[in-house]
């Protein structure tokens, strides 16, 4: 079984390790050295990229894909799917972000920096300020403003890539372009058509993406596999052991449940 784990997240969100698969399939094209020289890469381009790592890497495997995408990676997964559709066996969406929420000031305030690029600029100048500052200061801030419950590693890799003018840029204006897709409905029909290979976990408590989302996804594609995570855990679930783990458990029982089926 062939997993590709795509983990495309929101503004302030890391994974919690960065394995050789996820730096070429996922923001690892925003984490390394600008090699790009300051090029910027849209949510379509995102996407593109995926699809080309799939065509080029398992060209000439006949072995089974089961795609895992988080926050906006499971919008980003659907369309993979939907453009390999004779590939992929299925689907999870960890999360998932699949259009805006038009309740959440957080949405809202991501939205209207990464709108304007004056504001983008200026916000990339202070992460970039911050990441030339001391180590043990640069650790301190992000423990106290972006992860209290963070494992040191996610620390780390928001110490070591985030803060940094080139990433933060590509970042906001990620975010814009998804933010302007996602202004529009999920692709219902190919949901409903596929629904048997899809899976959604969902947290309680997620503004990116809300209970609202999921009875919505359940009253049009009602053979979806929709489940809701109340252990606790969080959106950036991937940023801790205890959530990544849980997280991990949860989706090797549902594929181990559908090769039984």
């Amino acid at each position: 079984m062939c997993w590709l784990f795509l983990e495309i997240q929101e503004l302030l969100h890391f994974t919690r390790t960065l394995s050789k698969l996820s730096m070429r399939t996922s923001v690892g094209k925003h984490l390394l050295q600008d090699s790009e020289h300051g090029r910027l890469f849209s949510m379509h381009e995102q996407i593109d990229h995926k699809v080309d790592f799939i065509e080029q890497e398992l060209q000439h495997s006949e072995r089974s894909i089961v795609l895992v995408g988080h926050s906006i990676g499971a919008y980003i997964g659907l369309e993979v799917f939907k453009r390999l559709q004779n590939k992929i066996k299925m689907f999870v969406g960890l999360y998932p972000f699949l259009k805006l929420n038009k309740n959440s000031v957080t949405q809202s305030a991501i939205g209207y920096i990464a709108r304007s690029s004056l504001l983008s600029k200026g916000v990339s100048l202070l992460a970039s300020f911050i990441g030339s500052l001391q180590p043990s200061i640069i650790r301190g801030i992000v423990r106290r403003f972006l992860g209290t419950s963070w494992s040191v590693t996610a620390v780390d890799v928001a110490c070591c890539h985030l803060l940094k003018y080139h990433t933060m840029r590509n970042v906001l204006f990620m975010a814009m372009t998804e933010f302007q897709k996602l202004t529009e409905e999920p692709d219902w029909m190919f949901v409903r058509a596929k629904e048997d290979k899809i899976a959604f976990l969902f947290g309680v408590d997620d503004h990116w993406g809300p209970l609202s989302h999921l009875e919505e996804i359940s009253k049009r594609a009602p053979g979806v596999t929709l489940s809701v995570e109340t252990e606790g855990h969080t959106h950036g679930y991937c940023c801790n052991e205890p959530g990544s783990f849980w997280v991990a458990d949860y989706v090797a029982n549902f594929i181990k449940t559908q090769k039984r089926h």
